[in-house]
């Protein structure tokens, strides 16, 4: 079998070269009659004739008459075999856009399936990085939504954005050149690799890699010329002797040659940080066999053979891609002492892998199926981050870390795959199951071990994930979680726990404030005057308060514009009290993503008399009485709650006490006083030596304790020991 290894040019065209030839009519309808038999021949003729009348003498950037793109795409995707309603929305796809043609006109013409198809790509039409904006957010979130109902809306797509790619040198404006190539390359090309398409992906990476490092790919095409030219047709060699000895052992191959392109070789030269020199898959080849059994006979002969890699074998035959891509994949020291990779697999899962989910195309003319693309799980999660981001730029944000990741693969307990990004922990596995499974995630075993829940998966890792009624995710989570649809549900679950304390805030500080005035708190005196202050409803209106965006004081003024306003409280009158008619807020322990805060000057703790101060942003965040910062907020007594512990102890987070504690330097003495506070069920979360004499050290300890009960018991075990010299409880530092 001859191996074609071609060198490989600077992607640019000379302005004067002859331009293309424009397709025929007849010329596109045997393209498609040449795979399918059934070719709506009369469909095709009109959707050519319509689309080169509507763009009419409209031409592009290279000079060539517009109607020359839309049938290049459909060109593209008659190479993948598409039916004859995808070309025709190929041919239309930017007749709505561009022209005087309305969506009406195309669904009149050529019927509701054409119609749809369309649309959903020109919606699509405009998403052209200008910066990461809303309007390129939302363009892409329909992109999502239309796919799903229709994947076809995405192979059109990427059939025209790869040939805007090809011509994307006639740009003249250098910075349009650059936005275009890098939303390909964070877009496009990964959808491309979702879904199989690895022939396009691979261009569409190259291209963008050419306009966005065009001196990086000079340099790696430069030394692949050198290599080949100094390598003498050894890739011919190679792939003879291989040939040889699969035919010597009775099985018929079929061999293939390939090299990386640039923009793979740059790409693994940056992950592991090695030069060119130290890739061992810059040549590979792939060896096409009729049976499954077959492959692994030709795995078994290979290594019989020749010297295996170290872990360079992988099995993608037993646990396929997410995209449905198979192969056996090795490393070897091969014909020639040349490191070479060889991948392995039958000719269906060949043609799987050149053209993805368009290789086993299901659409039949007349037919409608909802999705052929609903079987991808990352499809399914891309719609869940649509349903809970809050904003565009959130959703394209956690859409890039679905999609531009490399994987690992991970199991349930039932043996189930679930496919992970590089670096996903079982919070990412747990939130992959369902969303449910991973906001009730207390804890997580991994090959049987319990482990933090900030683990980094590995390949081949079986993941248990223990969850609890009524478990809520914790916003540290969002700090090492790394799909989207995890970000962005915890994000949803801290948006909507924070609104609803927002507004218990909110109205105990406008009820504060009512009694402090003396009128009867009433909620249509403030629904009356919300849109003041930018609220659609009452509720909003107090979310924005808790929140401080607004002033409980500006809105209490608008609410009864006549009522003359009593005198500030005096300055001893300022630290509130519990009295009979105030409705402290009950503390339970810090909710996940409530929007309740513990002075870090003061480390409160249940039993210690504690006052509540609205901070801007933040919430509240809880003081004891006593504390010297409260003195700055005694000006504005509306941000003063008055808050309570809550009695059901066992729902209350564990909290700091902070402690000044001074140790007699002699041995076992800090062993000694560790012991003390874990056997009364201290914690020890940070230790500070603050300083230090020959006899002595001062040390500043934070303990985690369930209230001022738990620390002054901790206090009087500590001062009982002949190791500890003092110990007093201390808030501030």
């Amino acid at each position: 079998m001859d191996v074609h290894l071609n060198p490989l040019a600077p992607l640019t065209a000379s302005p004067d070269a002859p331009r293309p030839r424009l397709m025929r009519q007849y010329e596109l309808v045997e393209r498609v009659r040449a795979y399918d038999p059934d070719v709506n021949e009369d469909l095709l003729n009109r959707a050519y004739v319509f689309s080169m009348q509507a763009h009419g003498t409209q031409t592009r950037a290279s000079g060539d008459p517009y109607f020359s793109h839309p049938l290049e795409v459909a060109g593209l995707l008659t190479e993948m075999k598409m039916d004859s309603t995808t070309i025709a929305t190929a041919l239309l796809h930017d007749t709505v856009e561009d022209t005087i043609a309305s969506l009406e006109d195309i669904q009149k013409l050529f019927g509701p399936g054409v119609a749809r198809l369309v649309d959903g790509v020109t919606k699509l039409s405009r998403i052209e990085l200008q910066t990461v904006q809303a309007k390129q957010a939302e363009n892409f979130r329909k992109l999502v939504v239309a796919m799903s109902e229709d994947i076809r809306v995405l192979l059109v797509k990427l059939a025209d954005r790869l040939h805007n790619m090809r011509t994307l040198h006639y740009l003249k404006n250098p910075e349009k050149r650059h936005r275009i190539a890098l939303e390909t390359m964070e877009i496009y090309a990964p959808l491309a690799d979702r879904i199989g398409i690895k022939k396009m992906q691979e261009e569409l990476e190259d291209l963008a890699f050419a306009e966005l490092n065009p001196d990086a790919r000079d340099s790696i095409v430069a030394r692949l010329n050198f290599l080949r030219t100094a390598e003498g047709g050894v890739a011919q060699k190679i792939s003879n002797e291989l040939t040889e000895v699969l035919g010597k052992a009775g099985v018929p191959a079929q061999l293939e040659g390939r090299e990386k392109t640039p923009y793979s070789i740059w790409r693994k030269m940056q992950r592991k940080n090695v030069g060119f020199e130290q890739l061992s898959d810059i040549m590979a080849f792939r060896v096409v066999v009729d049976t499954i059994e077959q492959c692994y006979q030709a795995l078994g002969i290979i290594h019989g053979q020749y010297h295996v890699i170290p872990g360079r074998f992988k099995d993608y035959i037993s646990t396929p891609k997410p995209n449905q891509y198979q192969s056996l994949h090795t490393g070897i020291m091969g014909p020639q002492r040349q490191r070479v990779e060889i991948q392995i697999r039958t000719r269906d899962m060949h043609a799987i892998s050149e053209l993805g989910v368009a290789a086993h195309w299901g659409y039949k003319e007349g037919v409608s199926p909802r999705t052929d693309g609903m079987q991808y799980r990352w499809l399914r999660e891309l719609l869940d981050i649509v349903e809970h981001a809050q904003k565009p730029e959130e959703f394209l944000e956690h859409t890039k870390l679905e999609l531009f990741q490399d994987q690992v693969f991970c199991f349930s307990p039932r043996g189930d795959l679930i496919a992970l990004p590089r670096g996903a922990t079982p919070v990412d596995f747990a939130y992959a199951i369902h969303g449910r499974v991973g906001d009730a995630c207390v804890g997580s075993k991994v090959n049987g071990r319990m482990v933090p829940l900030r683990t980094e998966l590995r390949n081949g890792d079986q993941v248990e994930i223990v969850t609890q009624k009524g478990g809520t995710p914790s916003p540290a989570w969002e700090r090492f979680v790394v799909t989207g649809k995890a970000r962005s549900c915890i994000r949803r679950f801290i948006r909507t726990q924070q609104r609803t304390e927002y507004m218990i805030l909110g109205r105990s500080m406008l009820d504060k404030l009512c009694k402090q005035e003396g009128v009867e708190f009433s909620e249509k005196a403030f629904e009356s005057i919300a849109k003041n202050f930018q609220s659609a409803t009452f509720d909003d209106l107090l979310a924005n308060l808790g929140a401080s965006l607004q002033s409980a004081r500006d809105i209490f003024n608008a609410a009864y514009p006549q009522h003359k306003i009593s005198p500030p409280p005096k300055r001893a009158e300022m630290r509130p009290r519990p009295t009979g008619d105030s409705t402290p807020v009950a503390l339970k322990g810090l909710i996940p993503g409530m929007a309740v805060h513990y002075a870090r000057c003061c480390h409160p703790l249940p039993g210690d008399p504690i006052v509540g101060i609205v901070a801007t942003g933040r919430g509240v965040t809880i003081h004891t009485t006593d504390c010297e910062t409260l003195q700055s907020f005694a000006n504005v007594p509306e941000r003063w709650i008055d808050v309570g512990w809550s009695d059901e102890k066992d729902k209350a987070d564990h909290l700091i006490g902070r402690l000044d504690v001074v140790v007699i330097n002699t041995p076992n003495s800090f062993g000694s006083m560790t012991t003390i506070i874990g056997k009364n069920n201290g914690n020890i979360t940070n230790i500070k030596v603050t300083h230090r004499t020959p006899e002595f050290f001062d040390l500043l300890l934070d303990v985690e304790v369930r209230d001022l009960s738990h620390l002054t018991n901790i206090i009087a075990a500590l001062r009982a020991s002949g190791a500890v010299n003092s110990v007093e409880r201390t808030k501030g530092r």
